[in-house]
């Protein structure tokens, strides 16, 4: 007789609420890959001097939102114009931020998608939209990177400097006093700097970077992804000195410095000697203590090392004691 095959029972499904994910709206990053934005704040960078480098996220935020608050709406307006973009343009800067800003939220509140934009690069870095990115956390409204070009990462990934670990500075104070107060804060970082600096203030500025910083590798970068793109590249003192004797450059200034060279470590037989200096009439780890300071060095192996010269300090002493004593017996 042939085997009767055995009917198995069809496996029972888990229930998925369908309904409740369909209700959830995407979120506010991934709702412009679908074409619909949620309400939100949207920062959209946007070229620094090429407009074709704007990002296909930026553009379709760009299309989809239902205003653009901007910086300088004659900018902003150039920018949409060469991609056939329509939208209601808000100023949004330094001067009118803080009222144009709770205007902007309540929109956003109220359903609407507004995309930010500064006249070049990402918002914020430099630029105007702190008190409007502050606003929004304030009051709950979304905040929506989209990123693309800067100014800051253009310049670092052609300066030829470590990028590793670097220090965005922003503009330098104007005058001499203060600028030379902020290099000297500076100058302790053990990172690469970045500094904006405008065109008609980059001879003095540079003069006072090679004064605090001394000889340090430096990159000059000035109308990056423009037509008359320009990175100089040689020590503070040299750039400067260039820079000075030259026609006043014209267009934005990014300058990328590299941090200071480590020290050397200092030869064993230096700190032994400091160490012995230190030890008379001081205690081991108060010698430790004191040495570590001045080089810049861990305590705990400075103070082992210590506690053994002492050692051998007592040792050396009681054998010169032996000696004399044997000479008087003689």
């Amino acid at each position: 007789m042939a085997p009767v095959a055995r009917s198995r029972k069809p496996a029972r499904r888990q229930p998925s609420d369908t309904r409740s994910a369909r209700k959830q709206p995407p979120s506010a990053g991934a709702a412009s890959e679908a074409g619909a934005l949620a309400p939100a704040l949207y920062l959209v960078a946007t070229p620094i001097g090429n407009a074709r480098d704007i990002t296909l996220r930026a553009l379709a935020v760009l299309n989809a939102v239902e205003a653009i608050a901007c910086e300088d709406t004659r900018v902003t307006a150039r920018l949409l114009a060469i991609h056939g973009i329509r939208k209601p343009l808000v100023p949004c800067h330094d001067h009118n931020e803080r009222t144009a800003a709770t205007q902007l939220v309540a929109r956003i509140k109220a359903g609407a998608a507004i995309a930010f934009v500064s006249d070049a690069g990402t918002p914020l870095i430099s630029d105007p939209g702190f008190r409007l990115v502050q606003t929004c956390i304030e009051e709950g409204v979304t905040v929506v990177p989209v990123p693309g070009p800067s100014a800051v990462m253009a310049a670092l990934s052609v300066a030829g400097m470590p990028c590793e670990r670097f220090f965005f500075a922003g503009f330098l104070p104007p005058r001499q006093t203060a600028r030379l107060k902020e290099i000297e804060v500076l100058a302790t970082l053990p990172a690469s700097l970045v500094v904006m600096e405008a065109p008609h203030r980059l001879a003095a500025t540079l003069a006072d970077l090679a004064r605090v910083l001394g000889a340090r590798p430096a990159a000059v970068t000035r109308e990056l992804t423009k037509l008359f793109e320009e990175v100089r590249r040689g020590t503070l003192p040299e750039l400067a000195a260039a820079v000075a004797a030259g026609p006043p450059p014209k267009g934005e200034v990014t300058l990328v410095i590299s941090p200071a060279a480590a020290a050397a470590a200092p030869d064993p037989a230096d700190i032994d000697r400091m160490l012995s200096e230190a030890l008379v009439g001081s205690s081991p780890r108060a010698a430790a203590t004191a040495v570590a300071q001045e080089l810049d060095l861990p305590r705990r192996p400075l103070y082992a090392r210590a506690i053994a010269l002492d050692r051998g300090h007592a040792a050396l002493e009681d054998d010169v004691a032996e000696d004399v004593a044997d000479d008087g017996d003689d």
